[in-house]
């Protein structure tokens, strides 16, 4: 099932609103390459974590920027 900031894996609800937004994308990005649900949520938050403490402010900025991850049904 794939997720968007609304309606997301339990184990994102205290994250930063930024990194639960790339943990979403991650996994949704995983969903859709055959991944099952239990393994793309913890590849997509440690994923999501490292590009938060990489990133620099403006790649952060740009991604703030970008639409929000959607539910579709090509997962």
């Amino acid at each position: 099932m794939p997720w968007n900031m609304k309606d997301y894996p339990e184990s994102l609800k205290n994250f930063d609103p930024l990194v639960k937004k790339k943990a979403i994308d991650i996994a949704n990005a995983l969903l859709a390459q055959g991944y099952s649900e239990t393994k793309a949520i913890p590849i997509a938050t440690e994923q999501a974590k490292k590009w938060h403490a990489d990133a620099s402010e403006e790649e952060k900025q740009d991604f703030d920027d970008a639409p929000n991850p959607k539910k579709t049904d090509q997962h």
